[in-house]
């Protein structure tokens, strides 16, 4: 039998695992699900920066303890590391040490590792297309420090334990992205080339992050050569059955539980949309089961038991 690591790796790399693993971006129904939130979610970042180091280094163990026990009941190959850190990356280095050695290589440790430019607010659309046309120069250089400072940082996680890098900045309206196919591949897609092509040769695995409309930069996305696509978010029209059948044999995918139905459809409707990826995503392997976005607070707990259910019926190979 794999371990969840071992199945995680296996569809990564696309792959056939003796079953089609789970994981979260994020996992936010803790208290809902496990009568309690993580012991660093009670903390402020005062209270926090108050602690001796040997005050912070029990908390930080008291906290990695209740992640290893949730995340192996939810059968999760991989355990998010950036959740309610306090006290900025130096923290969660440590919380990545602490982790490692409890769980050594049974699962993997993911956590964020972008550096891209990613869909603006409403307050900052007008000045990034401003931008665009009085100073591209400026936003290439801004966009080579964005994409320095990530390969540094994703380096010191790497090396402190991390395994999976997930790759956030989000693109796409469900109309498609903020910018033309165009205008992406100048001022995106080479840095995030640059991104996964430096994580990868430092040994992690890199899944590509984002929500909404992703069809008309799909192959943009392919070419930077990540391990995995995620959200493959069909609130936004995106098929899974689509992308597998344009580009399976060159991409994991993860995902595509519609979160939408989740909250708001049918029992029947969470069914279907648990079923679609499994029946269309699973054959073949390099298939992650998760939400399209991640079971977040206000969800009912229920509903997201309900596609785990589903997905411990149909995971096996």
């Amino acid at each position: 039998m794999m371990t969840q690591k071992e199945r995680g790796i296996a569809a990564l790399t696309g792959k056939i695992p003796d079953q089609v693993p789970t994981f979260e971006l994020e996992f936010q129904l803790e208290k809902e699900m496990f009568g309690a939130y993580p012991p660093l979610h009670d903390v402020s970042e005062a209270e926090f920066a108050a602690l001796s180091a040997a005050q912070r280094d029990r908390l930080l163990h008291r906290h990695a303890e209740f992640l290893v026990e949730m995340y192996e009941k939810l059968e999760y190959f991989s355990i998010p590391t950036f959740m309610y850190i306090r006290g900025g990356l130096e923290t969660e280095l440590q919380l990545v040490r602490i982790l490692r050695e409890m769980v050594g290589e049974r699962v993997m440790l993911h956590t964020h590792g972008d550096g891209t430019f990613a869909l603006p607010d409403g307050n900052q659309m007008y000045e990034f297309a401003y931008r665009i046309a009085d100073d591209p120069e400026g936003l290439h250089e801004e966009a080579r420090r964005m994409m320095r400072g990530a390969i540094e940082a994703n380096k010191r996680k790497l090396d402190a334990g991390i395994d999976l890098l997930i790759l956030c900045s989000d693109y796409c309206y469900n109309s498609g992205p903020f910018i033309s196919p165009q205008m992406f591949s100048e001022l995106i897609a080479p840095y995030l080339t640059e991104i996964v092509r430096e994580a990868r040769r430092d040994g992690a695995y890199v899944v590509k992050h984002t929500d909404g409309n992703i069809m008309p930069i799909l192959d943009q996305l392919v070419a930077a050569q990540p391990h995995a696509l995620h959200s493959l978010d069909p609130m936004a029209g995106v098929d899974i059955a689509e992308v597998k059948r344009l580009y399976g044999d060159r991409i994991a995918l993860c995902g595509n539980v519609n979160c939408a139905l989740m909250q708001t459809g049918t029992e029947q409707e969470v069914i279907d949309s648990a079923m679609y990826g499994l029946t269309h995503a699973k054959p073949g392997g390099g298939y992650v089961f998760c939400t399209s976005n991640v079971p977040f607070r206000g969800l009912p707990a229920d509903r997201y038991e309900l596609i785990l259910d589903v997905w411990r019926k149909h995971r096996v190979y």
